[in-house]
Formats: C-alpha cells, structure tokens, sequence
C-alpha cells in the first residue's frame, strides 16, 4: 500500500502527543478509564473504533465522478464512523476489542464489507455522496452534521442484515411516542403484531447472513435505534454553557459519540479527559482497499494505531450531531432517565428536550407521516440547518 498521504491539520504518525498522565478520568463512549493505570486499555478501545479516513484511488463515483475524497469528504468519513459504531456495537458490542492480526469474526468482516468504497457497499462513500444529491449536496460538496445525519438514514433503509431504525431528532427535540412508533413499527395503534412479508430472510449486504445476523426474537420487539440529533450550540463558537452537558454525554452507555470539528474540518469524537475532547481525525489519505480472493479484507488501515488526537473542547464548531445507540427499548427508556437526570444538572444547560409526545408546535413529523419521497426530501432540506439556520437555544 502506497504511504498515507497527510493533509493539512493531520501530524505525521510519529509525532502524535502521547496520551497524558494525569489523575483524572478518561471516557471513551461509556466507558470510564484511568489514565495512569489503564493507558493500554484506552489505547486498545480507541484502537478498536473504526477509523474512515480520506482515500484514493476508488472506482470513480457515479461512473465518471472523484476517485478520491481529498479535501471534501472529511464529514462523510465521519458519518461513516458514528454509524460504524453503531454497527460494532449492533453485532459484535461495545466490549469487542479489535486485535491486529487476529483471525477477525465473520460479523466484522461483514462490517467492513458494507464501507468499503465501491457503488455496491451500503455505506460507502459512493452510497452517500450520490444520496446526499437528494438533499442538495452535490458530489464533491462538503457536508454538515445534519446532511450526513440524513443521508445516513435513508441508507439504512436498504441493510436489512443490520435491521436498524435511524431516528433523526430535529428542532432540538426528541420525541418518545416517534421513536417507539418507529422501531417497532409491526405494532398497530392498538398492539396487535404485523407480520415480516412473505418469504422474508435477513440479508447481509446482498448475501443471505442468517447465521450472524441477531437473535430473531429481539428484533422482533424492538428494532435497534441509532438517534442522531443535529444541533447548533452557539453562534461562532460553543456556549459554554452546554460543555458540561456535552461532555456528559460521553459517559452515557449508549453513546455512540460526536460528529463536528472546526469550520470545514470534521472530526469523529469519542470521548474526552479534562476540558480536552477525543477524537478521531479522517484528514490522511490512503489507498482503496480491494477484499482478499478469500473475501477477508485488509483491515489495518481500517484502524487508529497511534495516540487519538485532542483539542480543547471549546475550539468545536457549534454545528455538531450527537448520536446514541439503544440495542433494546430497555436501553432505550434507560438513556430516556438518565437525559431527563442530566436536563437537572446544576450549571449546565440542556442541548435538547425530550418529551413524551409531539409538541403541537409541530406542524409535521416525517417518521410518523406517510409522506410522498419528492415531498419529504423537500421537507428534510428545509430542516437541514447545519450552517446559519438552526435554532438557537436560549439561557
């Protein structure tokens, strides 16, 4: 493989800061680490991450298109991230550690099959730029959090190996009954079970995968929820009165982490330590990666093998898009207390509200109408709000 090209605001791999010394705690999406006595704990989770990052020479996008994403696909990569997370912890969890030169899970390679950049990948950078046409991105565009949160969701749509519901939270709002309605849509208003359609199996990127796919009775309670909720946090830069909240969402279990960065530069966070947050950076090119005649895939490249990069949690762009993973309504009516304990916190101000039911200033909600797909791309551009139109949450 060709040598990584390093971008702009990347350090070459052998001069990455150290992870510091210090006493006090370090969360990585729900887990809680000690930096003096954990170091090579954190660095194994970190390392585990999937880590998308820019590359070349790919089959060009659309037939004629870029065959590399070079200086305009780091928030795309990003997206690809969060959701791989989601994806980890979906079928293989969140306390599976990736160990280099280890003979990988069928699961993992499964994973690594969908995000691979070729057109017929699920999530590959092909899939989302062409997608995010429909929301008035053209190829070659950047992207916001809100974008990339879209295009994401209508991906999903086709995985029906993964089986997820992509719940995108708009106006700052979650709303209970819309994400309960959603992942369990076989329930009709008055409980009784819709049945899958005829002949139905669980497919794995265009390949029958019943053996790795979850258990069949959880999913036939609670389709797994990935929410990603865009928001602004400020005007130019973050309000500070949202850090504290936004570093408490960090240690959440269902944490899948944040999208965001600086202006024009996104990052993948996981986690932080102090006032520093963690994440991972997509700005170094690497080549496309071609599976093996034995359908393995090279995977070392895939992942993070230096210390994660750090920046003061009040150098983030205010655009950013949280996300959580609820493998089951359990999960998911957990994260709902613990939010409604975090909106109590003293000092810090809520980035969202959650409620119980539509709020009647609502004039519509695209998950729970039955929209036509010309319509609600309309109505999903006019949410997408990543740049000047956001509503700003006042003290």
């Amino acid at each position: 493989m060709d040598a990584a090209t390093l971008t702009y605001d990347t350090l070459g791999f052998g001069e990455f800061e150290d992870f510091p010394e210090t006493s006090e705690p370090v969360w990585i999406l729900g887990k809680e680490f000690n930096a003096l006595t954990e170091k090579d704990d954190i660095l194994s989770d970190v390392t585990s991450r999937l880590w998308f990052t820019y590359r070349k020479n790919f089959p060009p996008i659309g037939g004629t298109g870029p065959t590399s994403d070079t200086g305009w696909g780091c928030m795309l990569r990003c997206g690809q991230m969060i959701l791989g997370e989601a994806l980890v912890c979906r079928h293989l969890g969140r306390d599976w550690r990736w160990v280099r030169g280890q003979p990988p899970r069928g699961e993992y390679i499964g994973i690594l099959n969908a995000f691979l950049d070729k057109k017929d990948s699920y999530y590959s950078l092909h899939q989302i730029a062409q997608m995010g046409v429909g929301e008035g991105k053209s190829i070659g565009q950047w992207y916001g959090p809100n974008t990339v949160a879209q295009v994401l969701k209508k991906l999903t749509v086709f995985d029906s190996w993964s089986r997820l519901a992509v719940h995108v939270a708009m106006d700052n709002t979650v709303v209970m009954k819309e994400i309960k309605q959603l992942c369990m849509p076989w329930l009709d208003y008055g409980g009784a079970a819709c049945a899958e359609p005829p002949g139905w199996m669980p497919k794995h990127n265009g390949c029958l995968e019943g053996a790795c796919a979850l258990a069949e009775e959880e999913t036939a309670l609670w389709k797994p929820l990935v929410l990603l909720i865009p928001l602004r946090l400020g005007l130019s830069d973050i309000n500070k009165a949202y850090i504290e909240t936004l570093k408490q969402c960090f240690q959440l279990p269902q944490s899948l982490g944040v999208i965001g960065g600086k202006p024009n530069s996104a990052h993948y966070f996981i986690g932080y330590v102090g006032e520093e947050l963690i994440y991972l950076d997509p700005h170094t090119t690497q080549s496309a990666v071609e599976p093996c005649e034995d359908s393995q895939v090279p995977d070392d490249t895939y992942h993070c093998q230096h210390p994660p990069c750090r920046m003061h949690i009040c150098e983030i762009d205010p655009s950013v898009a949280v996300g959580f993973f609820c493998r089951t309504e359990d999960d998911f009516d957990d994260w709902c207390m613990r939010i409604r304990k975090l909106s109590h916190t003293r000092g810090s101000l809520p980035m969202f509200e959650l409620v119980d039911c539509q709020p009647s200033h609502f004039a519509c909600s695209v998950d729970v109408l039955n929209l036509t797909p010309d319509f609600s791309d309309r109505l999903e551009r006019f949410f997408d709000s990543e740049d000047e139109e956001f509503e700003i949450l006042s003290l």
